[in-house]
């Protein structure tokens, strides 16, 4: 978001912070050579070759398996919470993978001005719409986890259904009206070749970036609080349950414990250090003054590495549905049409083995709602 004195601004991150993007800017500070700012250019190897070159790959696999993803959900009737829940973070998957060519072009300085208005108008909102919504349906995961290990016999009816569907709605049109401005009011027509989005907002358009900062900071730190209460529980009832069954331990305790914590750990892999990356870039792009060309680089990539790390997200979900999601394999195997026999054996590895163990085991294995 944009925090602003006197024509300076802050950076948003509701926008890609690329080289055309960031932000505190000056238009005095801004050189005619390399789109530098106070003579310190960012086009190095790794932002226009490095960077590139990964948001390809992932765009590639991304594509696939978002594409396949949404082929077996389709089939997957919506008779949990935690289906619900994954089908809107598919939505929020395939949307971000289209905004990866957008970032690439940008990145790499093959763009045309077209483009990169473009990218400034409404791929890198996207992009950002897409990760807090997806942050959002990650903290209600963690909750919906946390209910069926401490509550693992109580079930679902069509009522709490609807309301699941509901509350999906409501946060996808929520963020949307909260981000919508951010496309209107990035209405200015660039001045030259090299321009910053801030240049392209109106002065209403910055003071919404503002406000949509601290939104944004609410919904991450929020929902990390969330996600770091609900597994704390759960690996409670998880000691507690192994210490119950002790015997079964070597058997099922290896398996069960990594599907448990599978979306725990991507979500600290892809969302925690973005979030934190961006309190050090921040104070070098507000207090800029106080650091040196080298800092401020450095800051800069790092901030870019973990945006990367954010984006992988869109890779890393497939994982979770496929082991946490007892009805998306089933589909899944129908869909890729496996020898029965190498289906069954697949499903007894990743199912059979917590038939009859902790309610804890069942609830996770069966991933119902």
């Amino acid at each position: 978001m944009f925090r602003f004195h006197k024509g300076q601004v802050k950076s948003n991150p509701m926008e890609f912070p690329a080289a055309y993007t960031d932000a505190p800017f000056n238009l005095s500070n801004l050189t005619s050579k390399n789109g530098s700012w106070d003579g310190c250019s960012r086009d190095n190897v790794l932002k226009t070759i490095v960077f590139p070159v990964l948001y390809s790959i992932l765009f590639l696999l991304g594509l696939l398996l978002n594409a396949l993803a949404v082929r077996v959900f389709f089939s997957i009737p919506s008779n949990s919470h935690f289906i619900i829940y994954l089908k809107n973070i598919v939505v929020a998957d395939v949307i971000m993978t289209f905004t990866f060519p957008f970032k690439i072009l940008s990145d790499s300085n093959v763009a045309s001005v077209t483009v990169r208005v473009f990218v400034c108008r409404v791929s890198s909102v996207l992009f950002y719409l897409t990760m807090y919504i997806s942050i959002l349906f990650f903290g209600l995961i963690s909750i919906d986890r946390c209910r069926k290990t401490l509550r693992p016999f109580v079930g679902t009816n069509t009522s709490r259904l609807a309301r699941r569907k509901v509350l999906s709605g409501l946060i996808w049109a929520s963020l949307f009206v909260l981000c919508l401005p951010n496309m209107v009011l990035t209405s200015r027509p660039p001045t030259s070749v090299q321009f910053k989005c801030s240049d392209l907002k109106t002065q209403m358009g910055l003071y919404w970036h503002e406000v949509v900062n601290y939104v944004c900071q609410v919904i991450f730190w929020t929902n990390l609080v969330t996600v770091v209460i609900c597994y704390t529980l759960i690996t409670k009832e998880l000691y507690s349950s192994y210490a119950r069954t002790r015997a079964r331990r070597m058997v099922v305790g290896g398996q069960v414990r990594a599907n448990v914590f599978l979306v725990l750990g991507v979500f600290f892999v892809c969302f925690v250090p973005f979030h934190f990356a961006r309190v050090p870039y921040t104070m070098s792009q507000t207090q800029h003054h106080k650091f040196d060309c080298k800092q401020k680089l450095i800051f800069f990539q790092l901030k870019e590495s973990t945006l990367w790390l954010s984006s992988l997200n869109s890779l890393l979900d497939p994982l979770i549905y496929f082991f946490l999601c007892k009805s998306f394999r089933n589909s899944l195997f129908s869909i890729l049409r496996l020898s029965p026999g190498r289906c069954r054996a697949m499903r007894e590895l990743l199912t059979d083995s917590t038939a009859g163990g902790t309610p804890l085991e069942n609830s996770t294995a069966h991933s119902r709602g």
